[in-house]
């Protein structure tokens, strides 16, 4: 495993020390945190929110459905994939058969 090294990283108005093992994964870290407070200013533009906890908790929330949501895409799609796979499978075969 790579060495790793700390970045700093501002989330809300606070800075936290992060450790990262490459530059691609800084650049990850720090594209996350950048949409991170992105979204925590459209909260704090758009809901009377007097409290910066409520604020992160509905980011993180946000950011785990939308997770979620790809996951069951993908899942879908996988099936949908197999069904289309078995169906030609079958036509191959039916085909040699022949």
């Amino acid at each position: 495993m790579a060495d790793s090294y700390k970045i700093n990283v501002a989330i809300g108005g606070r800075n936290y020390p992060i450790s990262v093992s490459s530059t691609v994964e800084e650049q990850g870290v720090r594209a996350a945190a950048s949409k991170i407070n992105k979204l925590i200013s459209d909260y704090e533009s758009n809901y009377a929110v007097n409290d910066k906890q409520d604020v992160l908790a509905m980011c993180a929330l946000q950011f785990a459905s939308l997770i979620e949501v790809n996951k069951v895409i993908k899942e879908e799609e996988i099936g949908a994939t197999i069904t289309k796979i078995s169906k030609l499978n079958s036509k191959l075969e039916s085909y040699l058969q022949k």
